[in-house]
């Protein structure tokens, strides 16, 4: 009786991982950059930057890469020097891109349900290829991902529940269909995040 035997782990290399970076950092960007347009919400670190642009005015890009300052230390810690690099590295280019879009694209108009439904699926997807590379967008991310690799918990599950209760503090900034539509996206999101990213399943 012939057993079959686990595939051998090949490590990415540092081209494959600066190539995940600008993507993933592009789509999550371009994700964010359609629910600022259509004044929706997410969850992490990036809807509490979305609240804070909404409440105040500031620039989502600046919010976002001061709020993840103080994980770093604790990612340090944690996951190491290089997984803190990489995740200042994709914080910042998300910070960047996400201002930068509009440059390049204008949209006249865009449906609220549809733009929070579609901009976290897509934003979903760049997590995916960030987290596969490790990396993260700091905040939620580090301490969800630092809970699945010490303790497996998911971290879709972790984020998803954070960013639920992230969102239902908009509601003095939104109306309610915006924050229906916000919470739906939040859900979709950390559902792509549960079904593609669990201990085990990927081995590079």
């Amino acid at each position: 009786m012939t057993t079959l035997s686990m595939p051998e782990r090949i490590p990415h290399s540092q081209f494959e991982d600066l190539l995940a970076l600008l993507i993933g950092t592009l789509v999550v960007s371009f994700g964010a950059s359609l629910l600022k347009q259509a004044g929706a919400l997410t969850g992490g670190m990036a809807g509490v930057a979305f609240l804070i642009h909404y409440a105040t005015g500031i620039k989502f890009g600046y919010a976002f890469f001061l709020l993840n300052v103080p994980f770093y230390w604790l990612a340090f810690l944690r996951m190491g020097k290089v997984f803190v690099f990489k995740t200042f590295c994709a914080v910042a280019l998300v910070s960047v891109f996400t201002e930068l879009h509009p440059r390049f694209i204008d949209i006249s108009h865009i449906n609220p349900f549809y733009a929070a439904i579609f901009a976290n699926a897509v934003m979903g997807l760049g997590f995916i290829v960030l987290f596969r590379h490790k990396a993260s967008l700091g905040g939620i991310n580090i301490l969800a991902l630092y809970l699945q690799e010490r303790y497996n918990i998911r971290a879709g599950k972790v984020m998803m529940g954070v960013d639920v209760l992230i969102v239902l503090s908009s509601l003095f900034l939104v109306s309610l269909p915006l924050l229906a539509a916000s919470i739906c996206g939040a859900v979709v999101l950390n559902l792509i995040i549960a079904m593609n990213h669990r201990p085990n399943r990927y081995l590079a």
